[in-house]
């Protein structure tokens, strides 16, 4: 039987397991990168394990969220990445250089490798033919400290792709719209999507990773294309090719399910508030005024899709009402619409350019006003994620985009009269890395510089017999973890410091959370309660890390997204799962609950017993522990668990 390119890439890193879906395996890897907002606690507790340099074949921590510099959190912690970098052995991507995702896969992501990244769109690179998965940061750091990073073995979905896209006003962004559309927020949650099809062939790599980019959207594990000739003309573009591999599925290569998309039959589509999933054709909305345009991310601000505005925007006006934001993706996609002048044909339309960084994406500037709609070619319009939980935020293509910009209300875009030229892939890229630092060969005398901001990092006690504790707050479904821990300027600086940040947790939902958690946590902590698809969304191991330190012992929920239900595990907290999801409505909040007997019902079929005391009602609750991650819970996280094992490992060295 042949082999698909997830099992072909799988296999060759294999460090122990089986391939078969569910079953844990246990992969070596090969690159990892942090962000700064998720970084600084990376590096951190990658210090506190004391294994000197990095592991992995490469490492590189950029700088790209944490941009504005109001006062000296953010730029301390870029000091402490770069210090951090030098002593440790990575690369060092310094502010204004881009943003993770893009610059990743413009000098560093290879076909057929395997990477991790401390935010959860690091599955852009599976657009390169690479195997990339978002994890939280102290997943990446056990790695970089030479672990093998353990998974559970998703299925493998083929999306077969027919025909070819009706460009201009039908992208790669609407490709992946129409998945998200079919398949909502939860559709991908234990598989990988893995491409397929002649369609295939009609997209370049930038392209293919828009679509990668947004399988975070559908709460997959990772996305993958193949390595083709396309990836190796992308890759010789960027003086790369010795990089390039070829990677293709083998012609009986079997898949768990199949999903058809007919390109020549896809129109224009565009999500709605407040989810990625609420997606319609760009023609329902004729006519809806628009008040601000964002064009850029991580997502789609390639040299070609900031091409394509410029030759639409060029000679043309944004129109009153709207205010246009771009943020080209990296430093050479920037200095190359420079050169070329597609900047001078953006600002002369109107727009405001904005730094190559993540920007408005994570609310960092570029807020809505109040009650205003905002429709930016992003990955995710969760409520409050822009910065105003009361403005309306709209995804679409950037094409869509600037008409809509320029028209000042949404429309069938092939219906706006406004051409724009389609520019083949470029022959070949500016190349300028002044902006990446390499690794220092003698890092001896580096010393690590740490601001007042940046505070140690909190570990949990381990795991006690018995759960005694008030239920702090009951969710609905699909709580993300902007809900859990809001982004923004006012609160991503405070990711090195748990203390000061745990002050936000569940803030935009209950102002009061912190503060009640404070007063329990003394008297046994608390728990969560949660529905469907609990901590779907961004990879933020603060939304753990920080309950935690507030004292939530556990989280019960009928179903968790895949990287916070890791990130619970991580640290200490238990994620319990209703074994009949009714029970969620016989709890309720303010209640307190007694889980015993913790340690014995890790064993056999994983049955935990939970009492309600207000009502004397028990019901049942389940788990799908595997061996090491009863371990962690156990150890009360993954960073005494590993700093366990390291002394073990020494102990038997000696």
């Amino acid at each position: 039987m042949g082999k698909n390119i997830v099992e072909k890439i799988f296999s060759s890193h294999l460090s122990y397991g089986d391939l078969k879906p569910g079953n844990p395996v246990g992969l070596s890897i090969d690159e990892v990168y942090t962000q700064d907002a998720t970084g600084t606690m990376t590096w951190l507790q990658f210090e506190a394990m004391s294994a000197g340099r990095v592991k992995v074949p490469l490492a590189v921590s950029y700088v790209d969220h944490n941009m504005i510099q109001s006062n000296s959190m953010n730029p301390d912690d870029h000091v402490f990445l770069q210090t951090a970098a030098a002593k440790f052995g990575a690369f060092f991507s310094k502010p204004g250089n881009g943003i993770c995702h893009q610059v990743n896969l413009e000098r560093f992501a290879r076909p057929g490798w395997t990477g991790l990244g401390t935010d959860s769109h690091t599955p852009t690179n599976g657009g390169m033919g690479m195997i990339a998965i978002g994890v939280g940061g102290l997943d990446a750091a056990t790695v970089m400290a030479g672990s093998s990073f353990e998974i559970t073995m998703p299925s493998v979905v083929l999306v077969n792709l027919t025909g070819k896209l009706q460009r201009p006003y039908v992208s790669a962004m609407d490709i992946i719209l129409e998945l998200l559309r079919r398949l909502t927020v939860k559709g991908g949650v234990g598989k990988i999507f893995e491409y397929g099809g002649e369609g295939v062939k009609d997209l370049t790599v930038t392209e293919r990773a828009t679509i990668t980019n947004m399988g975070a959207e559908l709460g997959a594990t990772t996305s993958v294309f193949p390595s083709d000739d396309n990836t190796r003309l992308f890759l010789k573009a960027q003086k790369r090719e010795s990089d390039w591999t070829e990677i293709i599925a083998d012609d009986d290569a079997e898949y768990a399910d199949a999903i058809e998309i007919d390109l020549d039959k896809l129109e224009p589509l565009v999500a709605q508030p407040h989810s990625p999933d609420a997606v319609v054709p760009a023609g329902e909305l004729a006519g809806k005024k628009v008040d601000q345009v964002c064009i850029g991310s991580c997502t789609n601000s390639s040299y070609q899709a900031m091409r394509t505005v410029a030759s639409l925007l060029k000679g043309r006006k944004v129109a009153d009402r709207v205010n246009l934001h771009i943020n080209p993706g990296s430093k050479q996609v920037y200095e190359m619409i420079a050169r070329d002048g597609s900047l001078a044909d953006m600002i002369s339309a109107g727009a405001r350019m904005l730094e190559s960084s993540c920007g408005p994406c994570i609310g960092m500037g570029g807020s809505p006003a109040t009650g205003h709609v905002s429709v930016r070619t992003y990955n995710r319009n969760f409520r409050g994620r822009s910065g105003n939980r009361e403005a309306f935020v709209f995804l679409a293509s950037p094409l869509s985009a600037a008409i809509f910009a320029v028209r000042g209300e949404m429309m069938d875009p092939r219906e706006a009269g406004m051409g724009a030229t389609v520019f083949d892939k470029p022959s070949e890229y500016l190349i300028d890395e002044n902006l990446i630092i390499r690794p220092l060969e003698n890092p001896e005398a580096v010393k690590i510089v740490k601001g007042p901001n940046i505070k140690d990092v909190p570990v949990k006690e381990p795991i006690k017999d018995e759960i005694r504790a008030e239920v702090l707050l009951k969710l609905g479904d699909n709580i993300t973890t902007d809900d859990i821990m809001p982004a923004g300027s006012a609160v991503l600086p405070f990711r090195s410091n748990i203390p000061a940040i745990s002050d936000y947790v569940f803030y935009n939902i209950d102002d009061t959370f912190s503060s009640r958690a404070r007063k329990a946590k003394d008297a046994g902590g608390g728990i969560i309660i949660g529905a469907e698809n609990y901590g779907q969304g961004s990879s933020r191991e603060h939304a753990a890390l920080a309950p935690m330190y507030l004292g939530i012992q556990a989280v019960i929920a009928r179903s968790f997204a895949r990287i916070h239900r890791s990130n619970l595990i991580n640290f200490g907290i238990l994620p319990l799962i209703f074994d009949n999801p009714d029970d969620y409505g016989k709890i309720g909040q303010g209640d307190v609950l007694k889980i015993r007997d913790i340690k014995r019902s890790f064993e056999g079929a994983q049955r935990f017993e939970v009492e309600d005391l207000n009502n004397n009602e028990t019901v049942i609750c389940v788990s799908n522990f595997n061996e090491r991650e009863k371990d962690i819970i156990s150890s009360g996280g993954l960073l005494s668990y590993a700093s366990r094992i390291c002394s073990l490992k020494e102990k038997d060295q000696t």
